[in-house]
């Protein structure tokens, strides 16, 4: 069984597009006829992005942990592009392997700021462009930010802010801007299999299929979903 969506009329704006989930994401909404406005700091011809400069998605250079770059993107978006109608905010890091006493305040601070303050910065300012078209936001949280676990507690607190955050817009939003985030475990990304490589990657989560379910939640079918952490872990 498949389904397919037309987003011929609409705009997404993907944040983290440069990496693995994000640039998938960006592909599904371009494939499925979005106008695509993708942001990173790392440019799509930087040896370490991973996506295609001549995709036929519109690249915005910019740092979404800075409130000034976030607020110039947007509008520049919106400018461009006559509205925005979804947000996916997938800039993140992931850091661990320590204890809490072991770990440095630079780390935390790295994890919040990439992994929250940018799903804050972008949807505070995406947010009454979004109303207009009566949008939607999808973030990306994780499983982990279900519970506590050995050596990546400030990863595991970042993620769990993601998911409250999104009920917290979800919430203040009610009638006009869906919010949902998606919980990834392990994703198959090259970074990943480097550094777990005899680990099942079978098992592991394909990033263009968390791009499609970001697709569903953005669509109509997902018209009574808001405020939702929606497990995309698969087998991993």
């Amino acid at each position: 069984m498949s389904a397919t969506f037309d987003f011929g009329d609409r705009v997404a704006l993907v944040t983290g597009a440069s990496g693995a989930l994000g640039s998938a994401a960006a592909a599904v909404f371009r494939d499925a006829g979005a106008t695509v406005a993708a942001s990173d700091v790392v440019d799509p011809d930087d040896e370490d992005a991973l996506l295609d400069p001549d995709s036929g998605i519109h690249f915005y250079r910019g740092d979404f942990t800075d409130e000034d770059d976030v607020a110039r993107i947007v509008s520049e978006v919106v400018d461009d592009h006559g509205r925005l109608d979804f947000l996916l905010n997938i800039a993140g890091t992931w850091r661990g392997g320590t204890p809490i006493d072991e770990t440095d305040a630079d780390t935390f601070d790295l994890l919040f700021d990439v992994n929250l303050k940018t799903m804050f910065l972008a949807s505070k300012h995406a947010l009454p462009h979004l109303r207009e078209a009566g949008g939607a936001i999808v973030s990306v949280s994780a499983r982990a930010s279900l519970e506590g676990g050995e050596g990546d507690g400030p990863y595991r607190a970042s993620k769990a802010g993601v998911r409250l955050l999104t009920e917290t817009i979800a919430e203040e939003n009610l009638g006009t801007v869906r919010a949902n985030a998606v919980m990834p475990s392990v994703i198959d990304t090259p970074a990943n299999r480097e550094m777990m490589p005899d680990a099942d990657h079978n098992a592991w989560v394909d990033p263009a299929e968390i791009g499609r379910v970001m697709l569903f939640l953005c669509s109509d079918a997902a018209e009574v979903t808001s405020g939702a952490a929606v497990p995309v872990y698969g087998e991993a």
